[in-house]
């Protein structure tokens, strides 16, 4: 039986580099030894990717993109599909807890410095990820077609109409008519059944060959490729299969716990995963109180909504919201420290990340409270925050008394 398996290896292997490949992207590729609790939400977002993708198929067997059964199919789904109810709650929780291991992932980028030279195109193929995730979360928020649905697509989608001279015609090709209607919901479902996943698998390829090739950041941010030993390999690494994939197991079991905890005992998370609004269907006629984006899209959202209007017009909030998303893309350029891991970093670095955090922290529960005077004065204070950690980098990088980087990783 060996002998017959070793044989229809070896005829794989002449075809198509079966071998190679694990080699070199699992049991041969080397990973730092000092992985702490932060560096395993890379793998629970793959994780994640792929319990949306199975539990979004099996949705689509019974969802119909129709603006007068869709919101019925999903009540169909809930009610009379055998474990309906627990593919759709998968899904939707799989959304936010997606947002949550991507957020802590970029967290890490900052804290380590994953985002420094020799990664910059991982970094960058990193957000494009992240991109391409906010276009398939916006374009599934519209599926359910309740009242938040409809109205929060309706505000968003208006919004590049405020864009000067091509405005109104480009939200009419995203929309395709001039309200949100039947021909955006089956746009939006092409696109976010088709389209976007199939870009998400590319770049997520993508961002694993990129990872592969430049090796792994670590908590010291140390390059271990500077430190082979005599067998060819670095000395402070050890090969990702079995070592890794044992740890990273661990914490999908309890990733998997926590998941299915909400998914059992809260699957609306007091209306941060699932409004209450989005259970009431849509209705043009009637506009909800207060309309709010899904909970991680509302940092954006409050400062978008901080920036006051200009001649009448919300472009410069527009501008704004889109310049705090892709303003990432530069990190790799704006850091201009000595070292790259927080452990020896000075005080500065870590007193901007942390007024960074509490900014985008407090923006996100801003964007979720109705526009008062004073939640938008605080939401234009903490917005001047958000954008300082940014724009003030290279000054206060440079100028940061940073603790020598050691010479092989430590233990700490």
């Amino acid at each position: 039986m060996m002998s017959l398996l070793t044989k229809l290896l070896g005829w794989v292997d002449e075809r198509f580099p079966l071998t190679s490949t694990w080699k070199a992207h699992v049991s041969e590729y080397y990973a730092p030894k000092n992985f702490n609790m932060w560096y395993f939400f890379g793998g629970l977002a793959l994780l994640v990717f792929v319990i949306q993708i199975v539990s979004g198929i099996f949705l689509t067997m019974n969802y119909k993109p129709d603006a007068l059964f869709a919101f019925a199919s999903v009540e169909y789904i809930m009610r009379d599909v055998q474990w309906g109810w627990l593919l759709r709650y998968i899904h939707s929780t799989g959304a936010s807890m997606f947002f949550i291991v991507i957020y802590l992932h970029m967290f890490r980028g900052l804290i380590y410095g994953s985002y420094r030279k020799p990664r910059e195109l991982l970094w960058i193929i990193g957000m494009i990820i992240y991109l391409a995730l906010m276009g398939e979360a916006f374009m599934g928020y519209l599926l359910p077609w309740g009242q938040m649905s409809f109205w929060g697509a309706q505000v968003i989608v208006n919004l590049f109409s405020s864009v000067p001279f091509v405005g109104p015609d480009l939200a009419i090709l995203i929309r395709g008519d001039f309200v949100v209607s039947d021909i955006t919901l089956n746009r939006f479902f092409a696109l976010h059944v088709v389209a976007i996943p199939l870009i998400l698998v590319l770049i997520i390829v993508a961002h694993l060959v990129a990872l592969h090739e430049v090796g792994s950041n670590n908590p010291d941010g140390i390059e271990i490729k500077k430190n082979i030993g005599a067998n060819g390999h670095p000395v402070d690494g050890i090969p990702f299969f079995p070592y890794m994939v044992v740890k990273d197991a661990v914490a999908a079991v309890a990733f998997l716990i926590v998941f299915a905890a909400i998914i059992f005992f809260g699957p609306d998370m007091g209306g941060y995963f699932l409004e209450y609004n989005n259970f009431v269907p849509a209705n043009p006629m009637k506009t909800p109180e207060h309309i709010a984006p899904v909970w991680y899209f509302t940092p954006y959202y409050a400062i978008l909504r901080a920036v006051p209007p200009l001649f009448g017009s919300q472009f410069p909030g527009v501008v704004a919201m889109g310049v705090a998303t892709v303003i990432f893309f530069a990190l790799p350029w704006l850091d201009r420290g000595q070292v790259k891991s927080i452990r020896y970093r000075g005080p500065i670095y870590k007193a901007f990340l942390a007024a960074f955090v509490v900014s985008f922290v407090g923006l996100g529960y801003l964007g979720l409270m109705p526009a008062t005077e004073l939640y938008t004065w605080i939401s234009r204070v903490l917005a001047v925050i958000y954008f300082a950690f940014f724009f003030l980098m290279p000054w206060y990088t440079k100028i940061d008394k940073c603790k020598p980087e050691p010479d092989r990783l430590t233990s700490k």
